[in-house]
């Protein structure tokens, strides 16, 4: 099999396999992915999230030491001493798991204060906490949303929010635009039970941030409900951390603010933000927080002090900040095209899913740990190599990182094509 042209999307349905023979097709897929060192997935690191990991070469077997760029861990906090030993506690105090679902059994006096600490920081009356971010999501919406409702969706949000939609109408409009979502919003108004307009506050692959003032604003202007997913925003953006609420000026007026653990606060779970009937009514309907065991004390007890942590070392953000300005500033000076890109998130944005494979392998080699982010995750003309930083990386690891893209684009012509479309457009 030759998957030079070829995506996952060709797998995604085939008409006359059953599901082993799609399995088998799919084996030959990733077997020539592999062949050709383009399988820059699932590879082990010997050690924990940092600015360098030891990781297994998946082609040599040897033992790398690479500049890591694939994570979400903006703020260091896994490792922070005070999250670690909290979680340490709390794991000696009640066990390694909670024993229930949080409904029945499970529920712990240590579930109680991280709910109460993440509503005080979102500015909300009551939390729910999950133990994924993408179950608090899908979870939230397939409990609230029915088939006389819509849901108005941006077309580039995460996909545990479309998964979560699977039970009402949908609608989507262009990304960030909010002319589309006003025609869209016109269209809808008088159609439907409830609207809700639900964004990412800082989109996963592109960096940039929800203009949540206008949406609030807008959304209220047609009688819709508004949800915000503050996964890459919480502990990133706004002036103390809070997120994107805060950054636009609208906290409290937010109608669902919904969020991860996983990314700035350096654990694992997630939680909706609302009011407390909204939240009372989640307990019961809700299937993944009624079917799932709760999250572990020691989880709960590590996320409590990562947010005491952001609050109290704000030093931390400022040298995320201070690292996000200096590698932006140095990557458009050599050209690359990195979309509209605000925040820890950078995407290469390359256009071509075979030079984005090429390109991350010659990384690869290089010991930059980069994440190829190729169709159908995003169209064909925006295949990219993403990117994301921490606030301890250094800037010498930067510069390394800087100069092996400099390489890659003399070996690849990464920014040939902006100059081709650039010149195309002065012609016409």
């Amino acid at each position: 099999m030759d998957t030079t042209n070829m995506s996952l999307a060709d797998f995604a349905h085939v008409a006359d396999r059953d599901i082993m023979q799609r399995a088998a097709l799919f084996r030959e897929y990733r077997e020539d992915f592999f062949n050709r060192r383009h399988l820059q997935y699932k590879r082990v690191a010997l050690d924990g999230s940092a600015p360098v990991r030891r990781v297994i070469d998946p082609y040599t077997g040897e033992i790398r030491e690479m500049i890591y760029l694939a994570g979400n861990d903006y703020l260091n906090l896994t490792q922070h001493p005070r999250v670690v030993a909290a979680g340490k506690e709390a794991l000696e105090k009640y066990g390694a798991g909670a024993g229930s679902v949080p409904l029945l059994g499970g529920t712990l006096d240590i579930h109680i204060e991280l709910e109460k600490k993440l509503a005080r920081f979102k500015c909300c009356q009551s939390v729910i906490i999950y133990t994924s971010g993408f179950g608090s999501n899908a979870g939230t919406l397939l409990a609230l949303l029915q088939k006389e409702d819509v849901a108005v969706l941006d077309m580039y949000v995460h996909a545990s929010i479309i998964d979560g939609c699977q039970n009402t109408n949908v609608k989507f409009f262009r990304h960030n635009d909010m002319d589309s979502l006003e025609k869209t919003l016109k269209r809808v108004k008088d159609s439907y039970r409830t609207k809700l307009v639900a964004v990412d506050g800082v989109y996963s692959m592109d960096g940039d941030i929800a203009k949540l003032d206008e949406i609030v604003e807008m959304a209220k202007h047609y009688g819709a409900y508004v949800m915000v997913d503050e996964a890459h925003a919480t502990g990133v953006i706004g002036k103390n951390g809070r997120g994107t609420p805060e950054h636009c000026n609208v906290e409290g007026k937010v109608d669902i603010v919904a969020g991860t653990l996983s990314k700035a606060l350096g654990g694992v779970g997630g939680f909706i933000a609302s009011n407390e009937d909204l939240v009372a009514l989640l307990h019961f309907y809700s299937r993944s927080y009624m079917f799932s065991t709760a999250m572990t004390p020691q989880a709960a007890g590590s996320l409590i002090a990562a947010l005491d942590v952001i609050e109290t070392e704000p030093d931390i953000r400022a040298r995320l900040w201070d690292n996000i300005n200096y590698f932006r500033e140095n990557l458009l000076a050599l050209g690359f095209d990195l979309g509209n890109a605000e925040t820890a998130i950078f995407p290469i944005i390359i256009g071509d899913g075979y030079k984005v494979r090429e390109v991350c392998r010659y990384l690869h080699e290089r010991n930059i740990y980069v994440n190829p982010v190729l169709f159908p995750a995003v169209p064909k003309r925006a295949t990219r190599i993403r990117m994301s930083l921490m606030a301890n990386h250094t800037k010498e690891q930067l510069d390394t990182v800087l100069n092996a893209l400099e390489d890659a684009d003399k070996l690849f012509g990464i920014t040939e094509r902006y100059k081709t479309k650039s010149v195309k457009k002065s012609l016409v």
